[in-house]
């Protein structure tokens, strides 16, 4: 599958899915949770997206890495590769489809900046949020290899808007 899901309309029980997995979370991280955060495209009313919550846990220490990777086990997570130093990947699938991402990040990691700003334009700039969904449409369309490349083809537009927001 060259998606990890299929993109589908906004759906408004999004918002619940992702109130329902930051309660399950929550405790993991315990005393080293700073916030915990709904972001990418579920996270925004009316833009279409994969049905997968993502979630960002922002962490004073990740010194708790290995214990947290054990008890994420137990609610079907698995370590992903981690997508840079200090920001650290789960994924759970539920009966092969993916589910929910969690980003991981130490605080001050400049993806949390990265992550909020972008969701929080696009809540509040509809012309932006639909050029954002019809290019996401389009890349689904024309994928032909895999996420990576689907993730490659978004970043020039997610530079242009952040760049703005600087």
């Amino acid at each position: 599958m060259p998606l990890t899901s299929p993109i589908k309309p906004y759906d408004p029980t999004w918002p619940q899915q992702y109130e329902a997995e930051e309660a399950r979370l929550k405790p993991i991280f315990s005393s080293a949770l700073i916030g915990i955060h709904h972001v990418g495209s579920t996270a925004v009313p009316g833009l279409a997206a994969k049905a997968e919550i993502d979630v960002l846990a922002v962490v004073r220490s990740d010194s708790g890495l290995e214990d947290w990777s054990r008890s994420l086990a137990t609610l079907g997570y698995r370590r992903g590769a981690d997508l840079s130093s200090s920001h650290h990947f789960f994924k759970r699938d539920v009966n092969g489809a993916r589910t929910h991402k969690l980003h991981v990040c130490l605080d001050g990691h400049r993806q949390i900046a990265r992550m909020l700003k972008f969701r929080d334009h696009l809540r509040q700039h509809t012309g932006d949020r639909s050029r954002y969904q019809d290019l996401k449409l389009r890349l689904k369309r024309e994928n032909s290899s895999d996420i990576r490349q689907y993730l490659n083809a978004k970043d020039p537009f997610i530079q242009d808007i952040l760049a703005k927001l600087d």
